[in-house]
């Protein structure tokens, strides 16, 4: 099937690649046509915040806030908070843009007040006047964790941003995955969909955490 505006599609990503497809998408196809799934094997508790970085990029690249010669992060944010935690001698090794700060204090307040990361996602894109629908993997918690040589179990994060993905890898774990479950609203888009797109995301560390869901293969 070509895809056209009365195809309903589904494109499932991780962060900037995929990010930058879900715009172009977009910038196609009719709100009421497009659903973009996203990662969520990279969210990480850091201060007490919830952090859902690949789904953040969506967010800003979405609505015109991401800065550009990243990919990620939003555009002209500034790093107080970040560098009062300097100051108090804390290894600030995760940016934490201030602008950005915002984001993860909303998510975490209501997540912490019962609402589903399906339903703040939501709260989220409304917020930033995104027409089109963004929905998480998954409601439940899952992490992507790495097994490197040098320092063992690694949370993904860790590896990536911390140790900037130099430690030898020899094999990733999608911890939770099996006790989680595909977002009700997403299992809905994927059984509605005409087309499916696996966005240009990394297949082991973005587009993996998804398909390891229970039943995801089988409904694809």
């Amino acid at each position: 099937m070509a895809m056209n505006e009365a195809a309903n599609v589904v494109v499932m990503v991780g962060g900037v690649g995929g990010a930058k497809l879900a715009l172009g998408l977009a910038g196609v196809l009719p709100p009421e046509r497009l659903t973009i799934i996203v990662n969520t094997g990279d969210d990480f508790w850091h201060y007490g915040l919830r952090i859902c970085p690949d789904l953040d990029t969506v967010l800003y690249t979405l609505s015109g806030r991401v800065e550009q010669s990243q990919g990620w992060g939003v555009a002209g944010d500034t790093i107080v908070t970040l560098e009062a935690l300097r100051g108090l001698g804390e290894d600030t090794w995760f940016r934490l843009g201030d602008r950005d700060i915002a984001t993860h204090l909303l998510r975490t307040h209501m997540l912490r007040e019962g609402a589903s990361l399906t339903a703040v996602i939501q709260r989220l894109s409304r917020a930033m006047g995104i027409q089109h629908t963004v929905l998480p993997m998954a409601d439940e918690p899952v992490a992507t964790m790495v097994d490197t040589d040098e320092h063992g179990e690694l949370d993904f994060q860790t590896y990536f941003v911390r140790h900037r993905w130099q430690p030898r890898v020899h094999g990733l774990r999608y911890t939770g995955a099996d006790a989680a479950r595909l977002a009700p609203a997403a299992r809905l888009a994927l059984e509605q969909a005409d087309i499916v797109l696996i966005g240009p995301s990394n297949p082991w560390l973005s587009i993996a955490p998804i398909l390891a869901l229970p039943g995801v293969r089988d409904l694809l």
